[in-house]
């Protein structure tokens, strides 16, 4: 019989991050996420003294690995355009964190869950409102372009989950698909 393994923070936000893209916020329960590692409910207390605490820690980990870190690789394009394509790129291209992210949008009656999907969104739109408007957007406009590029990312997180066989495979599929993406979000804004 080995010695049984130290779990660390980093492994308890790691394993409730599984368990929401599974079953939701509701999944984070101390004693099914002890049993489903081999672990004892001691392990995860050592870290976290409550439940809601191993939430928040792993929602904060969902926030850098899926927003901020997201938005660092765009900060590596020189013009807002580049930018908006290294996002698009990123985010329309790969399935990482989908099940995640709607899991936590079917989990927002959860108030820790409300806080971080909020912010999180504030900050997806925010970052998109700023970068419309360094191409020039008016702001109202920039702010309109940001909630429609973010719904279409949401759109593709969910048809990603029910229908991906709808979305392109290759590389250069989806290169061009990430084209007519970035065609439709920077047309110039219609004279009313």
């Amino acid at each position: 019989m080995g010695v049984p393994t130290r779990r660390t923070k980093d492994d308890w936000t790691a394993i409730a991050l599984e368990a929401i893209a599974e079953g939701g916020a509701a999944a984070v329960a101390v004693e099914p996420l002890a049993a489903r590692v081999g672990a004892t409910k001691g392990s995860l207390y050592w870290h976290f003294p409550t439940r809601n605490a191993l939430l928040e820690a792993a929602l904060a980990r969902w926030e850098r690995e899926h927003t901020e870190s997201v938005i660092d690789l765009a900060d590596q394009g020189a013009t807002a355009e580049e930018r908006l394509r290294l996002l698009f790129s990123a985010i329309l291209a790969g399935d990482h964190g989908v099940d995640i992210e709607l899991a936590l949008l079917a989990s927002t009656a959860d108030p820790v869950v409300s806080a971080a999907v909020s912010r999180v969104t504030e900050r997806r739109i925010a970052y998109l409102v700023t970068q419309f408007a360094h191409l020039g957007f008016a702001r109202a406009t920039a702010r309109r372009r940001a909630v429609f590029a973010y719904s279409a990312y949401l759109g593709q997180a969910q048809l990603r989950r029910v229908a991906p066989e709808m979305l392109p495979r290759s590389a250069p599929s989806r290169r061009a698909y990430v084209d007519d993406v970035l065609r439709v979000i920077l047309a110039p804004p219609a004279e009313r």
